[in-house]
């Protein structure tokens, strides 16, 4: 009998089945022979070497012109292809609060701590000081000029010299009196991401605000935060919704927020107050064939894979965590693709590392993973299971170390078993079989779960069970 892994569930305190989605794995939907679908290690992370760390936790980073430009603490930094890094300047603020970067043809934006910098290697690093700017919440270069808002206006930047503003070109987003938490690009379109709505901009010229609302093409949902949206497959993907509605996670475009999330996305955002959510950040990763979402919460980071949900026709979702027990903040965040290499920094320290597929841990440091399965169900005449067998890809274990994975069930998706570990194989041991014998009865319902820690680096393709019914 083969038993789903791809998502789990179990039930809380309320009378509701609950989904419950991979940790630090990743569902990947491919037709291997074995199954339609496997669960693979989430990438892990090494420290670029030499691990030259940065003046400051990073705050942001992006690609221009082939370089790799972040906010480390409160200074610009250019990352080189070695590892080494340049100051380039101080633009304030502190580490974990996030900075908004953007480029024109000459010129890189950095939006920091309500202020606006210039850094080119002409001028060096600049402050615009034109007393009409105000304080400055997001930045975008769209269609020749540099736009911003204060989270009350929208303002365009002079064309001929990005560093002055002309208080005449304010423009605004009326649809709703809500704030606008956001300035996106889409089309050579500006997006302005409101709380409560979203509303869709041209540029048409003229000698006043250049950019004309495009009518019927306004969202009725908006973004929570600033940095909770960023551009995803070719849509506006962020955390929010309408008023009077609580949060969930939309895809809008051609006028409609279409839902991604599924209902234990809902709960689990609801978990977080409104100022919590309201700092989270937004991202997406594209990398061998996977669109992936992330979306950063204080304890963990779920992930929704846009191109796996596509193929399997239902929505895929992961949670990521640097934990052993538990959750804890995810410590891989701003993404950059430079030198044919994922370039990521940490959370917690200064540090800058690349993506690794060869290994699942995070700095060196062992981290969890788990999943479980969906109820097995014999029509309420219950059921020994002789034997389970996990079907893997064993023998990636790091040099000298045999980990040990274990498996529990619950007969409620309440409660749950002892763990009962095993073996997960040493390096090179690629046939070795991950079997468990005699796993006790059951009269009618039962989750597995399984888990396990970075240590024992491999993908899971398929549960196969030995059950005998039980006859009353």
């Amino acid at each position: 009998m083969q038993i789903p892994i791809m998502s789990g569930i179990y039930t809380d305190n309320s009378p509701h089945v609950r989904s419950s989605y991979p940790v630090n794995l990743i569902p990947v939907p491919k037709e291997s022979g074995v199954s339609d679908g496997y669960l693979r290690p989430a990438w892990g992370i090494v420290a670029a070497m030499p691990a030259v760390p940065g003046p400051g936790i990073d705050r942001g980073g992006i690609n221009w012109e082939g370089i790799c430009y972040r906010v480390m603490g409160s200074k610009l930094v250019r990352v080189n292809a070695n590892n080494t890094i340049d100051i380039l300047g101080d633009v304030g603020g502190v580490g974990g609060d996030q900075v908004s970067l953007t480029y024109s043809f000459d010129r890189l934006a950095i939006a920091s701590q309500g202020r606006l910098y210039y850094w080119s290697q002409a001028l060096g690093l600049i402050q615009v000081v034109d007393p009409d700017l105000g304080v400055v919440v997001d930045i975008r270069w769209i269609d020749g000029y540099f736009l911003i808002t204060d989270g009350e206006n929208l303002v365009v930047t002079e064309l001929n010299d990005p560093t002055q503003i002309n208080p005449i070109k304010y423009g605004s987003s009326e649809v709703d009196p809500d704030p606008i938490k956001a300035i996106l690009k889409l089309r050579n379109e500006a997006w302005a991401i409101n709380r409560h709505t979203i509303e869709v901009f041209d540029n048409v010229g003229g000698p006043y605000f250049p950019y004309q609302r495009i009518d019927g093409a306004h969202i009725t949902k908006g973004a929570i935060g600033t940095h909770a949206c960023c551009v995803f497959m070719d849509a506006i993907a962020f955390v929010g919704g309408g008023r009077n509605e609580p949060p969930g996670v939309y895809l809008g475009t051609n006028a409609t927020a279409s839902k991604i999330s599924t209902a234990e996305i809902d709960n689990i955002l609801q978990l977080y107050t409104e100022d919590q959510l309201s700092d989270i950040v937004v991202e997406a990763k594209t990398d061998k064939s996977h669109e992936h979402l992330l979306i950063h919460l204080p304890d963990r980071t779920i992930v929704f894979d846009g191109m796996g949900s596509r193929q399997s026709q239902e929505f895929l979702w992961f949670v990521l965590t640097s934990s052993v027990v538990g959750f804890s903040q995810y410590r891989l965040r701003n993404f950059v693709w430079a030198y044919n290499q994922w370039l990521a920094a940490d959370t917690q320290t200064a540090n800058l590392g690349t993506i690794s597929d060869s290994v699942s841990s995070h700095w060196g440091n062992i981290v969890r993973w788990e999943f479980s399965t969906t109820i097995i169900y014999n029509k309420s005449r219950g059921a020994i299971f002789h034997e389970l067998e996990l079907v893997a890809l064993p023998g990636s274990a790091a040099l000298g170390i045999n980990p040990m994975i274990t498996t529990s069930y619950s007969l409620d998706g309440r409660t749950w078993s002892q763990d009962k570990a095993i073996s997960a194989g040493t390096t090179g041991g690629t046939l070795k079989r991950l079997v468990w014998f005699q796993q006790s009865i059951t009269r009618n319902m039962r989750i597995q779960r399984f888990r396990g820690d970075s240590q024992s680096h491999m993908s899971f393709l398929r549960l196969e069970a030995q059950i005998e019914p039980l006859v009353f």
